[in-house]
């Protein structure tokens, strides 16, 4: 009977120990898990950066040619107008200045909507920064680990009433 008892809290202790390195073995899990969704994260936020700069680069380039076809249909007025004004007799130069502080207009009225653009363009990139950030916090969150004396502890009493059960 003694070796009956002695058997099944040795069977107890060994489920204690197995118990605990499954425990061991599900935190390592839990944080590589948790590493890997960080590191996705990151590259997400990456992408979403690296996305948001090549539309803010297309918008400066669309912008930039349509300043270029206003300049040259700005030239061509200019030139039909100071034709026109010759062939007429008519005094070129408050026409001409006329034509020069309306292109001057809308170059400044297009470097206010660019400096729009701009902030509009740092706003997205920190929101998406602070984004990241409390997605990162929410994953990285404490696991818990097991504790080898807690464990060692709680296969002994195990232990002890296993053996005290078969003793009586």
């Amino acid at each position: 009977m003694c070796n009956a008892k002695a058997g099944m809290a040795a069977l107890v202790s060994v489920q204690g120990a197995l118990d605990f390195f499954g425990q061991q073995q599900q935190a390592k899990a839990q944080q590589a898990a948790q590493a890997r969704d960080i590191a996705l994260e990151r590259q997400r936020l990456g992408r979403e950066q690296t996305g948001q700069l090549l539309q803010k680069f297309q918008q400066e380039e669309s912008e930039a040619r349509k300043m270029e076809q206003l300049a040259l249909e700005q030239r061509a007025r200019e030139a039909t107008g100071v034709v026109a004004m010759g062939e007429a007799g008519v005094e070129q130069e408050a026409t001409q200045q006329a034509l020069i502080a309306d292109y001057g207009r809308v170059r400044a009225a297009a470097a206010r909507q660019k400096q729009y653009r701009d902030i509009g363009y740092g706003l997205a990139t920190e929101e998406a920064g602070y984004r990241s950030q409390q997605e990162i916090a929410r994953l990285d969150r404490q696991v818990q680990r097991p504790n080898l004396a807690l464990s060692l502890m709680e296969t002994g009493v195990k232990a002890a009433r296993t053996y005290r059960e078969f003793a009586s």
